[in-house]
């Protein structure tokens, strides 16, 4: 059989290039389906390290979805996708053609896996098409463009979903818990770290100011997002410092640290950096103490409490956990766990740090 690009013919001129070959009878099957769907096609946008080590071997793993199809601007990574992953032609997209998702029922999701100054053009896109958004955090770059991502799903009636694996992870919930019921009595320092040293790492975009390079964009909202919900509540009020050393980060954050003030009276202290090694999250309260370490691996999170409960590594894959869940909630049409309005509370919390940062002033909430 004869094999047709994706990027060089449309849908129609598929259906007829079949026909060509003596296939139209078969065509339309690989189009629609005469059976509600069992599991949730994804395509992956953005074929960088974390789409091509984790995501897509964690589809591997998943009950509810699995990888359907690829959106790339990088031709050359198509024949191993294809080669590792059975992709077939008509579900690789390019960033110039993939509004014709519209016509492809194989592929539910659009899962945005691009630097986050890119967040917001291909979440309308996919909306658009009328797939489901699957996002990365960082949501976007500010609030406005955070707001035009929910209003285009909401638009379209799709479901918009941000990456924050770890509200997925066994101990991070139980952490998440542990807010609500205060076993330890009221919260009062919370500390909570994410960096690594970034001493030869490729720095490509993560330099760039304007696709979300820098410290806090790219590892910030996980200490960021780590104090919102080890405190259970919103801060009212942040302080900031940022610094760079290192040449190649002069137009970025390279250590960002900053601190949350909550209604409770609870304080976050809280870091991310390029420089430093971090992997940390810790409640000391009125009674007690618990912690995690580390808190935002992609495996063996582990933690403890202060009257000896151990908190275990869970076995399940971060991802594959995180993709089930929001597969389930497309399947059942039931709320999100991480929708939209999560990612874009930790944007504004994160224009003001940066603000905090310029003036070095306290910025009210």
């Amino acid at each position: 059989m004869a094999t047709f690009n994706q990027r060089d013919i449309n849908r129609r001129d598929l259906l007829k290039a079949f026909a060509a070959v003596g296939l139209a009878t078969s065509a339309p099957s690989l189009f629609a389906s005469s059976s509600p769907k069992k599991r949730i096609g994804v395509a992956l946008l953005g074929l960088g390290y974390y789409s091509r080590d984790l995501l897509a071997p964690a589809l591997q793993l998943t009950q509810h979805c699995y990888l359907a199809g690829i959106v790339t601007g990088s031709p050359e990574k198509i024949p191993l996708w294809q080669k590792q992953y059975g992709l077939l032609d008509y579900n690789i997209y390019n960033y110039n053609n993939m509004h014709e998702l519209a016509n492809n029922p194989d592929i539910d999701v659009v899962y945005v896996v691009t630097p986050t100054g890119t967040h917001k053009k291909f979440t309308e896109i996919a909306a658009n098409a009328g797939k489901h958004v699957w996002c990365e955090k960082p949501m976007a770059m500010d609030a406005k463009e955070c707001q035009a991502m929910i209003d285009v799903c909401k638009k379209n009636k799709v479901q918009l979903t941000i990456g924050y694996r770890m509200q997925h992870e066994q101990n991070t919930q139980r952490i998440m818990q542990f807010a609500k019921q205060k076993p330890y009595g009221n919260i009062q320092t919370i500390i909570a770290e994410a960096g690594y040293n970034g001493t030869g790492a490729s720095y490509s975009w993560r330099a760039d100011p304007k696709l979300g390079g820098g410290a806090m964009y790219d590892m910030g909202v996980y200490p960021l997002n780590a104090a919102r919900y080890t405190a259970g509540e919103e801060p009212v009020a942040v302080t900031a410092r940022m610094n760079s050393t290192t040449p190649v980060y002069k137009d970025v954050d390279e250590t960002t640290e900053f601190e949350l003030e909550f209604a409770s009276g609870a304080q976050a202290k809280c870091a991310t950096s390029y420089a430093r090694s971090m992997n940390h999250l810790r409640a000391d309260c009125e009674k007690g103490w618990y912690e995690l370490k580390p808190f935002q691996s992609y495996s063996g999170v582990q933690g403890r409490t202060s009257d000896g409960i151990i908190l275990p590594p869970s076995p399940h894959n971060q991802q594959a956990r995180q993709m089930d869940n929001d597969a389930l909630a497309i399947l059942n049409k039931s709320p999100v766990l991480v929708p939209g309005e999560e990612g874009m509370k930790d944007i504004v919390i994160l224009e003001s740090i940066f603000k905090a940062a310029k003036t070095g002033k306290r910025v009210v909430l």
